[in-house]
């Protein structure tokens, strides 16, 4: 048998050639609290396909427990859920020190006074139900550009 007395043949390339890479940049936490279920299904999958990691919270506690195992960049809080609603949960997030992640309030059914009251308690800003989804989108993004700038 004879051997193979072939040798492998050398790639040359262009010593100009730069290679780039493209850098993904890390994706959003976000912490989703609703307590319409079928909502946050939805919602949590659209985000997702937009470079946010998106956890979910059917109610105020589950958020609150949450927050006390991870750290989020921004949470999606609904205004009015039952047992525990939305500002009932902004109060206990400054009780228990968590106020560094910010806070963008929706609502379906929501009063003015009750935004307000969200507002004054720390939330960016309140949207309303139904919302266009670019819309949502670009808020929440703009809200993580502004956190990290200070």
């Amino acid at each position: 048998m004879e051997k193979d007395q072939t040798q492998p043949k050398a790639s040359v390339q262009p010593e100009h050639v730069i290679q780039t890479a493209t850098v993904k940049p890390e994706p959003i936490e976000l912490l989703l609290v609703d307590d319409e279920e079928g909502f946050v299904q939805v919602l949590s999958k659209r985000l997702s396909k937009r470079n946010i990691n998106v956890t979910a919270s059917l109610s105020g506690d589950g958020a609150i427990q949450q927050c006390k195992i991870k750290r989020f960049d921004i949470m999606l809080l609904d205004l009015k859920m039952e047992f525990m609603d939305g500002i009932e949960v902004l109060k206990a997030l400054k009780e228990i020190g968590i106020d560094d992640m910010q806070v963008i309030m929706i609502t379906g059914h929501g009063s003015l006074e009750d935004a307000k009251k969200g507002l004054d308690l720390g939330a960016v800003a309140c949207l309303p139900k139904p919302y266009d989804f670019e819309e949502l989108v670009k808020k929440i993004r703009e809200t993580h550009e502004n956190r990290k700038n200070h």
